[in-house]
């Protein structure tokens, strides 16, 4: 169905299709946001996400780790529900270490993981979350 400018409702000027609420948030605005630590000290961003074709639910929060300026970073997926909204600090809140990033699964920007079925299997492994895909 395509809206044409005069068919838009009503939104103070905002975009009707950015719009938010206390439980959704659009895909451009979850990049960047900072993710952060048991010790509820950052360790990353989001750099993207992953959506299950099928379910089209996220499956993966890709973090962006280490590195200086994009160099040397590293693209550590964390399992979408090892994520939790922390509204005190603006970001995500995970109960996974530094160190335990520092070992996991990961890839370089040109490098692509995802084609290995086994992949997502070592990742969840990894963190000690249920591999459900």
């Amino acid at each position: 169905m395509n809206i044409t400018d005069n068919e838009l409702p009503e939104n103070n000027g905002q975009d009707p299709f950015l719009n938010e609420s206390d439980r959704l948030i659009a895909s451009d605005r979850v990049e960047g946001t900072a993710v952060f630590g048991p010790d509820r000290e950052k360790i990353g961003t989001v750099q993207n996400f992953m959506v299950d074709k099928v379910s089209g639910k996220a499956s993966y929060a890709v973090m962006s780790f280490g590195g200086f300026l994009g160099i040397g970073e590293r693209y550590h997926p964390l399992p979408w529900d090892a994520l939790t909204y922390d509204v005190e600090l603006g970001g995500y809140l995970v109960d996974i270490t530094r160190e335990q990033l520092e070992n996991a699964p990961n890839y370089g920007a040109n490098e692509e993981p995802w084609g290995d079925p086994e992949y997502g299997r070592r990742l969840h492994g990894h963190y000690g979350y249920p591999y459900g895909l």
